[in-house]
């Protein structure tokens, strides 16, 4: 499982013109699902996020977790994260799941990010083309991966 995590202060989805998703200050998740992932990658995942220290204490410093500043989430489906470039100038999506099990661990992602956290969860439509939105806070980004 590969995930990039934006610190944003505003972030949104659209599919043909309809807004499915959107949040102000927290964090975009674009989420990528290997073909070997399970639901043990994806609690790991959640576990990590929601815990993650990126946001800024009294202080300055990167001290407070998207739970500790009452942020929101935004979960966006990625395969493209597992686009291998090594060979020619054609991306090889082969190390991503196909739909038929990137989906159901996707929708299992975003209903634990809703049980774990009691935030605003967000999504994009997953398998749509969409267009994302996003005002990056910093900019912070963190890659996690399982």
């Amino acid at each position: 499982m590969k995930i990039v995590v934006q610190r944003v202060k505003r972030a949104s989805v659209t599919v043909d013109g309809n807004v499915t998703g959107s949040i102000n200050h927290g964090l975009l998740l674009l989420i990528g699902i290997h073909e070997a992932d399970s639901k043990e990658e994806i609690d790991w995942c959640c576990r990590k996020i929601s815990k993650l220290r990126i946001f800024e204490d009294d202080e300055g410093k990167m001290n407070r977790s998207v739970q500790d500043v009452a942020g929101g989430i935004l979960a966006v489906s990625q395969f493209t994260l597992y686009g291998n470039t090594r060979k020619g100038t054609r991306p090889s999506f082969i190390e991503a799941a196909k739909p038929d099990v990137a989906e159901p661990l996707y929708d299992y992602m975003v209903e634990r990010l809703k049980k774990i956290t009691n935030l605003n969860i967000q999504e994009g439509k997953f398998g749509a083309m969409m267009d994302v939105e996003l005002l990056n806070d910093g900019p912070v980004t963190i890659i996690v991966e399982k």
